[in-house]
Parts: C-alpha cells; sequence; structure tokens
C-alpha cells in the first residue's frame, strides 16, 4: 500500500472505531449514548450500515478503485449524519465534543483524499486517451 492510499484507509479506520464505540455505548446504556431512535430510522441499524459501508470501502482500497471511493464518500456522508456539525447545537455536546470533532476530521480529510484522487485519475485517464 503506497503512503498516500494510507489516508483515506486511517480516516476510514477512524470511523469504523468511533461509530463502533458510539454503538457499544447505545447497546451497553452508557451516557452519552445515542438515541435509540430519531425521527426517520432507528440509530443501531443505521450505525451498522454505516459501519459496513466503511469496512467495504476499506476492504475495496478507498484510493485504488472508483467504487472504493464512492464507499468512501458515502461512509464519510453517513458519518456526518452522526457526527456532523448540527451536533454543535446537540444538548449533550460537552460530553461528546471529542467524538464530533475526530468524525468532523475524518470525514472531511476522507472526501477531499477521494475527491483528490478522482480528479487525478480523471486526468490521467484524460491524458492517456490524448496520447
Amino acid at each position: 500500500m503506497k503512503p498516500a492510499d494510507r489516508i483515506p484507509s486511517a480516516a476510514l479506520a477512524s470511523l469504523i472505531i468511533l461509530q463502533s464505540v458510539m454503538l457499544s455505548a447505545l447497546y451497553a446504556g452508557v451516557p452519552p449514548h445515542p438515541p435509540e431512535a430519531i425521527p426517520l430510522f432507528g440509530i443501531a441499524p443505521f450505525l451498522g450500515l454505516a459501519l459496513s459501508v466503511a469496512a467495504a470501502a476499506l476492504i475495496l482500497g478507498p484510493g485504488s478503485s472508483h467504487a472504493g471511493r464512492c464507499a468512501g464518500c458515502v461512509a464519510a456522508l453517513m458519518a456526518l449524519l452522526s457526527f456532523g456539525p448540527q451536533k454543535y447545537f446537540d444538548a449533550q455536546f460537552a460530553l461528546i465534543w471529542p467524538a464530533v470533532l475526530g468524525g468532523q476530521v475524518a470525514s472531511l480529510v476522507l472526501i477531499a483524499n477521494l475527491v483528490m484522487k478522482g480528479r487525478s485519475g480523471r486526468e490521467a485517464a484524460v491524458a492517456g486517451a490524448k496520447s
């Protein structure tokens, strides 16, 4: 694995760990834990899906394949539903801020890295087609 490919993999691993800890806190009932349900869905099934998408992106190679980049971006967006800027207004923000900031940094690093890799891959393909 190239050093540049480790950045999105590290961000995905960070999101997997953060979401696993939150899911464990939910099951254990250890405060602060996420609510069991939010208006659109139950949080445990959502975290399970978010974890599985992040793991799939990690296996596909977030820096080496189009499918891996797409899955990585979806994983980052799903993580932002749990750790996004809306959490600044959460009543328990004082208790969850490390996870919120860590999730935001990991998600933003992942999205930025995958978008840059996607652009450089398209540019290389266009340059190769012109030759």
